[in-house]
């Protein structure tokens, strides 16, 4: 009897059958066309028309199952990226051990937060050593676009910046902990000495992103 489907908010974008299938292989580690097919109760051609998208999205991958009778068979198994559809609550316990730790020793808790924010300084600052002024205001964007933050960033016609974070990797967090949040600002600020950085735009204050003006506090031109 085919077990329930669960819907989650990365799945559930997902036809049925493509839900059913990578919840039949996250249960069972891996499958062939035939058993996902009698699963889904779909015909086997079908089953392959959904494996098929479900490859090609990088959800799923397959390997040749080579028993010496005949044709290799497929065998179908998640990717990291099919697993990462599944919930998590790393956020909810990443609270919860934070609001304990607050509780017991909040300079810790601080210190902790400290101790973050300068690895991720040494580290963004071997990155934009020698580059124009410019240039570190890309890369940061572009550090923490890999961060996870969606971001981007503007060039205005005043010579100033405006770097934009569409998705904010820590929001959970930092609506608990505001210090998770002033961090990233902390960010910008201590790698940028020779710029006023500003916030302007605030997720936390209801905006639909996070946004930092940049400007330069000397005349030169810096966007060469």
């Amino acid at each position: 009897m085919p077990t329930s489907t669960i819907k989650t908010p990365a799945l559930d974008g997902l036809p049925a059958t493509r839900r059913e299938i990578l919840q039949f292989l996250k249960r069972n580690g891996e499958a062939n066309t035939e058993a996902l097919s009698a699963h889904t109760r779909i015909t086997p051609s079908g089953a392959r028309q959904h494996l098929t998208a479900l490859e090609q999205d990088g959800f799923i991958t397959c390997r040749d199952d080579r028993d010496g009778r005949g044709r290799p068979r497929k065998i179908y198994a998640l990717t990291d990226a099919g697993d990462g559809l599944f919930p998590r609550a790393y956020e909810g316990l990443t609270n919860e051990l934070l609001d304990y730790l607050n509780e017991e020793n909040p300079d810790l808790l601080m210190r902790i937060f400290d101790r973050r924010g300068h690895r991720r300084l040494d580290r963004a600052s071997v990155r934009i050593a020698g580059l124009s002024f410019a240039g570190k205001v890309a890369e940061l964007a572009a550090i923490l676009d890999e961060d996870g933050y969606l971001a981007d960033f503007i060039a205005r016609p005043d010579g100033s910046y405006l770097i934009r974070e569409h998705n904010c990797a820590v929001l959970a967090i930092a609506e608990r902990h505001q210090h998770a949040c002033s961090s990233e600002l902390e960010f910008l600020q201590a790698l940028l000495p020779e710029a006023t950085v500003t916030r302007v735009a605030h997720r936390i204050a209801g905006g639909h992103f996070c946004a930092y003006e940049v400007r330069h506090n000397g005349e030169e031109n810096v966007s060469e």
